[in-house]
């Protein structure tokens, strides 16, 4: 274990209530860095107060996009305690996604230390409502101040915090999809399973179209063909067809989410038939219109569990399980949500303490 050198805010910044919490807002007392140099690799890893970063105009990070993130989350037990779900497995994502952007690969060691000891100094942000969590975001950039087109020689990894409720509310009701068909997410052999900043901007005009036709999310369907689904926006797909559960296969335009995996292994240990196989919105609607779709749903770190209303696609509106959250959905969500908040026991393993 490295050693982080510790500096404490001289003052703490007021804590929202819980019931005023929105997704992203407001950040916590401190904050974790450490840099890169090809002479030093990543060193002088410290936590400090939160500030403003200090870059170059010409950082690359601004002109190459050569950046990723993670997403993750501390819950406050039912006992008070605070842990932190699958730090490990966001690691290991970090990681393939350093790799993926050519950044120096930040040890996974390094990584969940980092976010441990940050969440350990701040961790009376953490909200004590359901539906609640402390948030943390790892980001690495290239900081190095160059022009042309090639990998950075210098880097930087932080990590911030924010106290959230849920991304789209509490008890927030099935959401609107509209599937895309204009606009794609990923390509095969693009970065879609890295979690980089680019994925996320290639959404945002449809995404900002779909709200102001009155829809929450898009679903988007593969670069290729236009036919099969790869995943929402911010989130992973999955659907009840019949009496198994699908959701695509990971591939290099689906990014490998946490939460997927953590349901795909409820699912499994409940003995309930999972498929991980090519969807097609063809499939998709035919399935709905003989009866046979019996939910949709959504997954991630952000999201949760959120259950899928409606679809939209090409002006067709497809209502799904009569526009309310169906039984499976219900229960991965308690389920999950039982564990993260220690109300149920963690057989898996999945809650680290700090």
């Amino acid at each position: 274990m490295s050693e982080i050198a510790i500096t404490r805010a001289t003052s703490r910044k007021p804590r929202p209530a819980d019931a005023d919490l929105k997704f992203g807002t407001v950040f916590t007392d401190h904050m974790f860095l450490m840099e890169y140099s090809e002479a030093k690799g990543w060193h002088d890893p410290r936590i400090e107060p939160y500030h403003p970063l200090s870059l170059d105009p010409a950082a690359m990070v601004l002109q190459y996009s050569q950046t990723i993130f993670e997403g993750l989350k501390a819950y406050r037990l039912k006992s008070g305690e605070v842990k932190i779900f699958r730090p490990a497995a966001n690691a290991a994502r970090f990681e393939r996604s350093c790799v993926r952007m050519c950044i120096p690969a930040v040890d996974r060691q390094m990584f969940v230390q980092s976010v441990k000891e940050l969440v350990k100094i701040d961790a009376e942000w953490t909200p004590r409502s359901p539906g609640t969590a402390l948030y943390i975001r790892p980001t690495a950039i290239a900081s190095e101040a160059a022009l042309g087109m090639r990998t950075a020689k210098a880097y930087m990894y932080y990590v911030v915090l924010t106290p959230v409720g849920p991304l789209f509310g509490i008890n927030h009701k099935p959401l609107k999809i509209l599937v895309a068909d204009k606009y794609v997410r990923s390509i095969r052999g693009g970065v879609g399973s890295a979690k980089t900043g680019g994925n996320y901007a290639a959404t945002l005009l449809q995404t900002e179209e779909a709200k102001s036709a009155g829809f929450d999310q898009v679903l988007y369907l593969d670069g290729l063909k236009r036919e099969y689904v790869d995943e929402f926006g911010a989130m992973n797909f999955m659907a009840k067809i019949g009496d198994e559960i699908v959701t695509p296969p990971l591939s290099d335009t689906i990014l490998a989410g946490i939460t997927r995996d953590s349901v795909l292994h409820l699912l499994r240990e409940w003995k309930v038939k999972v498929v991980e196989r090519p969807i097609s919105i063809n499939e998709m609607y035919e399935a709905g219109r003989s009866g046979r779709l019996a939910e949709v749903w959504a997954v991630g770190t952000g999201v949760g569990i959120s259950a899928i209303g409606e679809l939209t696609y090409r002006g067709e509106r497809l209502v799904v399980s009569s526009g309310e959250t169906g039984p499976t959905t219900q229960r991965i969500y308690n389920e999950l949500n039982a564990i993260r908040y220690g109300e149920s026991p963690d057989p898996y393993g999945w809650l680290e303490a700090l």
